[in-house]
């Protein structure tokens, strides 16, 4: 199914999207799934973000191709950060220069998003608790990134993680083609299958360091070919079978 979450006359729901027709569902995504009854045509719609996460759990350098654009060695263990939940907005949301900023990169990256409360998560079991896949755009202050040490002011800044445009279970999270758009020429192109460290790795990994509650994300890590964006710039992640997640950006 494809998951999403959308505004349709000044009020907020989670919905299931079959063929360009949002089915609006009581409650949320993470429990028992049921219809309403009430259809809503998808341009009728305001899409927000997928799911309202308590926080992004985010791995750097999880593509061999970035790592060696960055020119650093290939990490024997996952590098881990976090974004915070006000970082977050959907699709075609602004996303803000900071005025304390002289060069903001994207990212484009596959978030996975879980499913239950995942805690010390067997490996064979990981992706029972993932509940699909979106695209995701870890924004980046570069120039407030340091080359050793923490990255938290870099990727925290509010607007500084779009998701979206849905949530799907119906792909193969090992093999599908991610690119970036910057104003419509393709900077990023790369495949899934060059994951580093692979989802469930992931899940379970990180399920043994912290306690991942539904609606959380996992973004799984950029391939090469990140460069800055200016305002006025529009911004599209596109990953295969996920659909397209764009934004633009504007001065603060």
């Amino acid at each position: 199914m494809k998951y999403l979450r959308y505004s349709h006359n000044n009020e907020i729901h989670y919905g299931i999207l079959e063929d360009d027709r949002i089915y609006e569902l009581t409650g949320d995504i993470f429990s028992d799934i049921r219809k309403t009854g009430r259809v809503v045509p998808l341009h009728e719609a305001r899409l927000l973000s997928p799911c309202t996460p308590s926080k992004i759990v985010c791995i750097g350098l999880n593509y061999r191709d970035h790592a060696e654009e960055l020119k650093i060695p290939i990490p024997d263990s996952p590098v881990v950060f976090l974004k915070p939940s006000s970082s977050v907005i959907g699709p075609l949301d602004d996303i803000i220069y900071p005025e304390i900023s002289r060069r903001v990169d994207y990212e484009a990256e596959l978030g996975a998003v879980i499913k239950k409360t995942a805690k010390n998560v067997p490996l064979s079991q990981a992706m029972d608790y993932v509940l699909g896949f979106t695209c995701a755009n870890d924004v980046t202050a570069r120039d407030l990134q340091p080359t050793n040490g923490q990255w938290t002011v870099a990727k925290s800044f509010d607007t500084f993680m779009p998701l979206g445009p849905v949530i799907t279970d119906e792909v193969d999270c090992t093999n599908l083609n991610i690119r970036s758009r910057l104003n419509g020429k393709v900077m990023q192109s790369s495949n899934t299958c060059n994951l580093i460290f692979k989802v469930d790795f992931l899940v379970s990994y990180l399920s043994r360091i912290m306690t991942l509650y539904p609606g959380d994300v996992i973004i799984t890590g950029t391939p090469g070919g990140i460069a800055p964006m200016h305002p006025g710039d529009v911004i599209e992640i596109e990953i295969e079978n996920i659909g397209i997640l764009r934004n633009t950006v504007k001065k603060a």
